[in-house]
């Protein structure tokens, strides 16, 4: 048993080790040049700080760490079609030859949703919110939003809307291998509308619009994902009528 494990163990490392050289080597690139993309990540928060307020550090190490924070974060995204062509080479001794050459549509599916989900999110959602939570209280109070506060906040989002956005194409992967049908997401749908509305609420700020703008394009998401698995790997009710005898 354990002979046998040992070599899947042996693949998970190397597939992982490419994976984490690939991000090392994107962080130092990234941190060459992490002031300009530190700019791009606050000019939603500066776009909608009022006259007065400015964006501040409140540790000593704060700049610091939030310059590896943003390179990390970018070389991570960077990274991301070597990631997912790990895991492809990772599953594909499993597949049948047909489903191995699926490898190219895979990696640019995933990278491709993972980026449109990090733009919406940086282009809609954020500046909903960032502007819901600037504006809210601001009679009152000065907003002095801490830099490394504010990245450690956004690319939590970013990375959720990304993750959230790759549910058509891991779908289209589990049903073109049998694991889910078109009726095995609707059986969950009741499910998933939870965990929606829960992960929203999680990854997004304090408002109702905001998480609204989260929570409704993952539920178009998984009515794609239901069409896709339908179109890839639709429930016949004659074969589990063949099963039940």
């Amino acid at each position: 048993m354990f002979s046998d494990i040992k070599p899947h163990l042996v693949e998970l490392r190397k597939r992982l080790g490419i994976s984490v050289i690939t991000v090392l080597v994107m962080f130092f690139v990234m941190f060459s040049v992490w002031q300009p993309i530190l700019e791009w990540m606050t000019s939603p928060l500066t776009a909608v700080l009022p006259k007065g307020s400015s964006v501040v550090f409140t540790k000593l190490q704060e700049p610091f760490f939030t310059a590896l924070k943003v390179s990390f974060f970018t070389g991570f995204i960077a990274s991301l079609p070597m990631i997912f062509w790990q895991i492809w080479l990772f599953v594909a001794p499993g597949l049948y030859d047909n489903e191995k050459k699926m490898v190219f549509p895979f990696v640019f599916g995933a990278t491709f949703m993972f980026i449109s989900g990090g733009a919406f999110a940086y282009y809609v959602v954020v500046p909903f919110g960032f502007t819901f939570l600037v504006n809210f209280g601001s009679q009152l109070f000065t907003a002095l939003p801490s830099i490394g506060e504010y990245v450690s906040f956004f690319t939590k989002l970013i990375l959720g809307f990304g993750l959230a956005f790759e549910l058509p194409v891991i779908t289209f992967f589990l049903a073109s291998i049998g694991l889910v049908t078109d009726k095995t997401l609707k059986d969950f749908f009741r499910y998933a509308l939870v965990v929606i509305f829960l992960v929203s609420a999680l990854l997004t700020p304090p408002d109702v619009l905001t998480q609204f703008l989260m929570a409704g394009p993952m539920i178009l998401l998984y009515a794609l994902s239901i069409f896709i698995a339908k179109l890839t790997n639709p429930y016949k009710e004659d074969e589990e009528e063949e099963g039940d005898e």
